[in-house]
């Protein structure tokens, strides 16, 4: 049987890691309009794998990387919440022929126990509105709506107009 290895992401494994986020753009573009064309950047992923409030790993199958995601420790910056940090979960991507084998979460698995040693006992994610079986992979992981985060585009139109009023 094959078995999936969860550890921490290295320097060496930063060329595969650029091939995910690429594929993590090309996934979330149809969910988001306001992502540029052409090559975007997400993360500063060698920064990532040494900054010591990131903790960055990957899924190891056989010597090949098949997937990733990071936990980062964050202020709340929110004084009358329960807890002063959390941990916040993103670059989740998972390469398509290895979906549907619990990678995602063995990585958020292994996140949360990072997050544990540090006494960090919040994780929070983002995830758009649509993609419906994200939503429900993160579900099974145990995460649950707490919030929804709405945008409104402004017509170039509207503000032009509103400026132009006195």
């Amino acid at each position: 049987m094959e078995e999936i290895i969860i550890r921490s992401a290295t320097l060496e494994d930063v060329p595969v890691l650029l091939h995910f986020e690429q594929g993590l753009i090309t996934a979330e573009r149809p969910f988001d309009p306001t992502i540029r064309a052409g090559h975007v950047q997400y993360y500063n992923i060698p920064v990532m794998i040494t900054a010591d409030h990131i903790q960055l790993v990957v899924a190891e199958l056989d010597r090949v990387l098949i997937g990733c995601g990071y936990a980062r420790i964050e202020q709340t910056g929110r004084h009358y919440l329960t807890h002063t940090q959390h941990a916040y979960l993103g670059f989740m991507y998972t390469e398509p022929a290895h979906r549907g084998k619990g990678v995602n979460r063995m990585i958020i698995a292994a996140l949360e126990a990072w997050a544990l040693e540090r006494n960090i006992t919040e994780m929070t994610l983002e995830v758009y509105y649509d993609n419906k079986s994200a939503i429900r992979a993160y579900e099974q992981a145990g995460f649950s709506s707490h919030q929804i985060n709405m945008r409104k585009p402004i017509p170039t139109h509207t503000a032009a107009s509103v400026s132009g009023s006195g």
